[in-house]
């Protein structure tokens, strides 16, 4: 089904203090997705929605459920593939419904579990977890899916490729049947299909544009290149777009590292997103990122999915994905809200038959570029002039060598002095989790929220 025209939020059935709420924080015209999965979903219908990612499908799933929780006492539960996009949607979901008293907990891997206990106790109305996580503290008594009247599966796709089958499966399995479910995917392969069958019932299914398929807002282009002149040919793109903002996608962790040296020694402003990095970490670094610090960001796919910038402009696919269905998602990075966007990958003579793939799965051929000039190779900056994330320099005479072997020499010291016996108790990391308690007075008395 299509809509030209979507109308207004306040012909969606939405409560009169609701929109209040969005009128005040602008938003006046819904998305499509957003225009034709608000309705039903707000009357307790099963959902699928097929869209891409950018479309405004957090907003399609979060109105319904921050409105229809505010009527029950029980709580949602929102699952995503990866920490970014839990704690983006998070954040979203705390900008909708945070004046009306929203209470929401996140439950994240690769952050201290103290604070989303805390979280948890407080009987948040909205929960947003990865699966390994969520499994955990279901699995240890911490949280009880008994109270979850909605469920939400964003990116499902994603969560199956990246093997978290199972852990759903047991989930849905523990929460109530009487639940609602709504589930949201680029793609639809059979696997997900399936997943639905088994635990949905009769879903409104809403696709936005043909599954697969990319944004018409993004100009898409292709260069067939050697494997040893692409470092080059990435040096050149970025002093042609000197001025955009750009997410440069590589196929590993290592790989995502030596580029982020070479592209230092190129004199842009650069950092990286991937699976070495802590929570801390990737969160400075998207930081850095939205706020204009750097320029540049390296990325995997896994540690990607969550990174909402409106200023970028330009995705690199230095690599191709392993999963050609990820090249979907790679670009959907950019062009998003309705802006317009450019995507640019990179492929070696051997690799056509995976842009043929590409093209199949997206329904269009990829624009063929000449290469241009090339500089010349330039010398990667030393590992001991570049800085570690924390800002320390690296080498034997930088500062935070000098502070570790202070620290070193202190401890012996008060070691041999029996001073430490005992012991301190040692703070846990809450770096990564991302929850709020703060009072559901608004809420419970605009809409009769459940009591905490």
């Amino acid at each position: 089904m299509t809509h030209t025209d979507t109308g207004r939020f306040a012909d969606l059935g939405i409560g009169e203090n609701f929109l209040e709420v969005l009128t005040k924080k602008g938003f006046m015209t819904p998305t499509p997705i957003q225009h034709q999965v608000i309705p039903g979903a707000l009357e307790g219908n099963d959902v699928i929605g097929i869209a891409q990612t950018g479309t405004g499908k957090t907003l399609a799933f979060g109105i319904p459920m921050i409105q229809r929780l505010a009527l029950q006492k029980t709580q949602g539960l929102i699952i995503v593939p990866t920490r970014e996009l839990a704690e983006q949607v998070e954040s979203e979901m705390f900008n909708l419904g945070g004046e009306l008293g929203l209470r929401t907990a996140v439950l994240i891997g690769g952050a201290g579990e103290d604070r989303q206990i805390r979280a948890l106790k407080k009987n948040p109305h909205l929960v947003i977890a990865t699966p390994g996580r969520l499994m955990d503290f279901v699995e240890r008594n911490i949280f009880k899916l008994s109270n979850v009247s909605i469920v939400t599966l964003d990116e499902a796709d994603r969560m199956l490729d990246m093997g978290f089958l199972p852990s759903i499966k047991k989930v849905m399995k523990q929460v109530p049947d009487n639940r609602q479910t709504m589930l949201f995917s680029a793609t639809m392969p059979s696997s997900i299909a399936a997943l639905a069958s088994e635990f949905m019932r009769t879903p409104m299914r809403i696709e936005i544009a043909p599954q697969g398929t990319s944004a018409v807002n993004i100009e898409q282009e292709l260069y067939i290149v050697r494997s040893g002149d692409k470092i080059r040919l990435l040096d050149a793109i970025l002093e042609e777009y000197k001025e955009d903002t750009v997410l440069v996608f590589s196929r590993t962790k290592h790989g995502a590292k030596r580029m982020v040296r070479d592209i230092r020694a190129m004199g842009h402003a650069v950092t990286e997103m991937h699976g070495n990095k802590s929570q801390a970490q990737r969160r400075a670094a998207l930081d850095g990122l939205v706020k204009k610090k750097y320029r540049v960001m390296v990325a995997t796919d896994v540690a990607a999915r969550g990174i909402d910038v409106d200023h970028i402009t330009l995705v690199i696919n230095y690599d191709l994905p392993d999963s050609l269905e990820d090249y979907v998602h790679r670009i959907g990075r950019t062009g998003r809200a309705g802006r317009f966007g450019k995507a640019i990958a990179f492929a070696t003579p051997d690799q056509r038959s995976d842009v043929r793939g590409i093209e199949r799965i997206i329904k269009k051929s990829l624009k063929v570029l000449d290469i241009p000039t090339l500089p010349a190779k330039r010398e990667p900056l030393p590992e001991e002039s570049g800085y570690s994330d924390r800002g320390e320099r690296r080498g034997s005479g930088g500062r935070g060598n000098s502070d570790r072997m202070k620290r070193k020499r202190t401890y012996q010291r008060r070691s041999e002095g029996g001073r430490n016996s005992g012991g301190s108790a040692e703070r846990s990391s809450s770096q990564g989790s991302s929850s709020r308690g703060r009072s559901a007075n608004h809420f419970k008395s605009r809409q009769r929220t459940p009591q905490s």
